[in-house]
Order: C-alpha cells, then structure tokens, then sequence
C-alpha cells in the first residue's frame, strides 16, 4: 500500500498557504508533511491528507473562477470533548461560525480557516 492508499486527501483553496499551515497546525493538531513555499503544503491528522493551495498552485489554477468560493463542504474532525476543545480555541482568539447544534448522532460546531473553509468539530453521542 502507497501513500496514496493511505490517506483520504482534501484539498482546500487558501490566500495564505503560511497562515493556513499555522491555523491546522497550531490549533487542530495536523503536521505538516511537505511544503512547497507560498504555492502548497500538505498536512495531516491521522488518515486525512489536507491539500492546502495557494493562488500560484496548479491545484488553485484549475478553478474556474466562479468555482472560487468557499461552500458549505468542510472536514470533519472526531472529538473526546467538545466543550474543552471549544474553550481552548476561543481562548486562542479563534472565532466559531455557529453554535454547538446537537441531534441525535453528537454534537458539532463550525470554525473557519483564514480563508472561510469550514472545519465541524464533533462529539459523537454517548453510547450507553
């Protein structure tokens, strides 16, 4: 099995590839796997591979311009406690773009990237 094999790879369009390597790995506990300067850099957390392109990459570059928006797509990160982690991001400054919404699988909540790509933090129900 390759890298390619291992991984399930998103790619996210972004302004700043710097300022997106250091919201992903300051804050949502990703690494950083390559960079290729202001153009790209990929990092992971576990088995996703998260392509982070800039405005000179070839990945941003094959984007119509009308496609060049942010929607309403976005990763989906596993929790122990997301109210802890809630705390500790806000504390770092991080603004949410929702309120924790609960239901019958969890509860989620949505934080933006620099550049408006959407992130759900989520605590899957207590099984019991």
């Amino acid at each position: 099995m390759d890298t390619h094999d291992r991984y399930a790879s998103v790619r996210y369009l972004v302004t700043d590839v710097q300022a997106a390597i250091d919201f992903y790995t300051g804050h949502l506990g990703f690494t950083l796997d390559s960079s290729a300067g202001p153009a790209f850099a990929d990092v992971r957390r576990g088995p996703l591979r998260l392509l982070l392109s800039g405005p000179a990459s070839s990945g941003a570059r094959a984007t119509p311009e009308e496609a060049n928006v942010p929607g309403r797509n976005r990763i989906h990160l596993v929790l122990d406690d997301l109210d802890a982690e809630i705390d500790r991001l806000r504390a770092a400054g991080l603004a949410f773009r929702s309120e924790v919404v609960a239901g019958p699988g969890g509860r989620q909540i949505l934080l933006a990237d620099p550049d408006g790509n959407l992130v759900e933090l989520f605590q899957p129900a207590s099984r019991g």
